[in-house]
């Protein structure tokens, strides 16, 4: 199934970085990249071990009502670097029309440069669907009953 999400880039942005893009044709999630504005697009943004930033794509979304993008790592980046989302996955909202800018958190022992043009997290677009939350008397017994984390053991 195709979905259609409408973008806009910022005045400021570099059109040449292009759109999200799914870089095989299986995979679940586009890649974003870091669209710079250009006074940082030389040095690039430094992370700290530690340090969390919001790196701005350049661009603003129009989300399908009924769906939400996902926010997702890198998988890459997470393992060889220690990159990630502090809010993983992130929801960008159908009806936020903002800046998509992409919560990163350096867990690494080291700093790390976000590079201008480099691809820092994949955006997956994903149906949603609003529950009715209902106070009732009592809620059904299952096997695990109030068990919580770890509670179903290590295997």
């Amino acid at each position: 199934m195709t979905v259609q999400v409408l973008m806009v880039w910022e005045d400021w942005a570099d059109t040449a970085l292009g759109l999200p893009a799914y870089q095989t044709a299986g995979a679940a999630g586009a890649d974003i990249c870091a669209n710079l504005p250009m006074d940082q697009r030389a040095a690039g943004i430094t992370l700290a071990p530690m340090a969390r930033a919001v790196i701005p794509t350049g661009l603003r979304a129009q989300i399908p009502a009924g769906y939400e993008m996902q926010i997702r790592p890198r998988s890459g980046l997470a393992l060889k670097h220690g990159l990630s989302l502090p809010n993983t996955p992130g929801t960008i909202d159908s009806d936020y029309r903002g800046p998509l800018g992409v919560a990163l958190i350096n867990f690494g022992a080291a700093p790390y440069t976000v590079q201008h043009g480099e691809r820092i997290a994949q955006a997956v677009i994903a149906p949603v669907v609003q529950a009715q939350f209902v106070v009732v008397d009592a809620l059904t017994d299952t096997a695990r009953g109030a068990g919580g984390f770890g509670s179903t053991g290590r295997r």
